[in-house]
């Protein structure tokens, strides 16, 4: 029985045949292990949408591609395209940051709860209506 820690053949180091080719992370993000671009706007709970035609442009690199077809129709949360792309946050993080530089994503942050109404005076808002 074959290891699956051997490679298949001379210089097949980079294929494991459980797992399939390994790519490690930091060679998808050039070493790079935070986003260029607005940190804070990458929560995890952010809304991305990507721009119409930005999965066009021939200089991007296919993680960046497959982040664009991902959230093409309709908004995903930062954690669920890195559920849906099979790649960890820290490295949908960085590719994102390379999209918002380049104005290929649209990235809606959640209101701070701090910056929430206050529920006190959404019920006396409530209530003002009903008496109308």
């Amino acid at each position: 029985m074959k290891n699956a820690r051997q490679p298949r053949e001379p210089g097949g180091h980079w294929y494991d045949d459980e797992a399939g080719p390994v790519v490690r992370p930091y060679a998808m993000t050039g070493g790079r292990t935070r986003p260029g671009t607005a940190v804070a706007a990458l929560d995890l709970i952010a809304q991305v949408l990507a721009e119409p035609g930005a999965a066009d442009d021939p200089t991007l690199e296919p993680e960046h591609t497959a982040l664009l077809a991902l959230c093409r129709d309709e908004p995903l949360s930062v954690a669920e395209l890195a559920a849906d792309a099979d790649l960890p946050v820290g490295v949908v993080r960085v590719l994102l940051g390379d999209l918002m530089a380049l104005g290929s994503v649209r990235v809606r942050t959640p209101v701070p709860p701090a910056q929430l109404p206050d529920e006190r005076i959404l019920r006396e808002v409530i209530n003002g209506l009903r008496a109308l």
